[in-house]
């Protein structure tokens, strides 16, 4: 049974200013209490591919479940679909440096209880009382070398590969997610999005889009924000508030 949703959200994704193809993908459903961005890996063949089958995958839970049960399926579809994408990559390419994956970062809703499960570089920021907090930590070689080789934001930016993700589904034979489990609180608003938006703008560009009462304006300022910059990647942002 499907309860009825007290959560309104909002969603939108671009192709950017300079690629030909959109590589992200979204999930929306507010009914169900799941919402999910999902980036192609760039550059590599089937990152469109990658990133609609996961949401496509994602969209066929149950939603009748427990929270935990819906959790664990959620968690147990990521893990197949890696294996299955591992395969489509034996099957299909003739090279062999060609991954088909994406990240992902999948938000589950249920009464006073959230759940974010990821994998890459796609993020969840929360906004709680005028404050904005990353939930999600980056699976990137960048946050690798601020965490293991103390290097300032700056240093690990600098880095050639900086960009590289060390984690996303299809990337490799293990799938490691990393899950988060919070309580939510009235007037909590959420925001998965993919790194060509956040990479455009401030946190505090951030947290003043997600101060606004409706998640259609949040989202508009957002976009306009990140248009105004170069907007070289796709761009895809969910927001999500009571």
């Amino acid at each position: 049974m499907l309860v009825a949703s007290t959560w309104r959200s909002a969603a939108r994704t671009d192709p950017g200013k300079v690629r030909a193809r959109n590589e992200d993908a979204f999930l929306d459903c507010p009914e169900q209490g799941l919402w999910v961005v999902a980036d192609g890996m760039g550059g590599h063949q089937g990152g469109d591919i990658a990133s609609q089958l996961i949401v496509a995958s994602l969209a066929e839970l149950p939603a009748q479940d427990s929270f935990d049960e819906r959790l664990k399926g959620l968690r147990q579809c990521l893990h197949w679909l890696n294996r299955r994408l591992g395969q489509e990559l034996t099957v299909t390419a003739e090279r062999h440096d060609s991954i088909m994956g994406s990240t992902v970062v999948a938000l589950l809703l249920e009464g006073d209880r959230a759940a974010c499960i990821w994998a890459g570089d796609s993020r969840c920021y929360l906004w709680r009382g005028q404050r904005l907090y990353q939930l999600s930590k980056d699976h990137s070689l960048q946050q690798q070398l601020i965490d293991e080789q103390q290097m300032s934001v700056e240093q690990a930016r600098a880095h050639p590969a900086a960009n590289a993700l060390t984690r996303a589904v299809g990337a490799s034979e293990q799938l490691t997610l990393d899950v988060l489990e919070l309580q939510v609180y009235p007037g909590d608003a959420f925001l998965l999005c993919s790194d060509g938006l956040y990479q455009g703008l401030t946190s505090d560009a951030l947290g003043n889009a997600l101060s606004l009462a409706s998640p259609q304006v949040a989202l508009e300022r957002l976009f306009d924000g990140a248009m105004r910059g170069s907007a070289r990647d796709n761009l895809t942002a969910v927001v999500i508030r009571q």
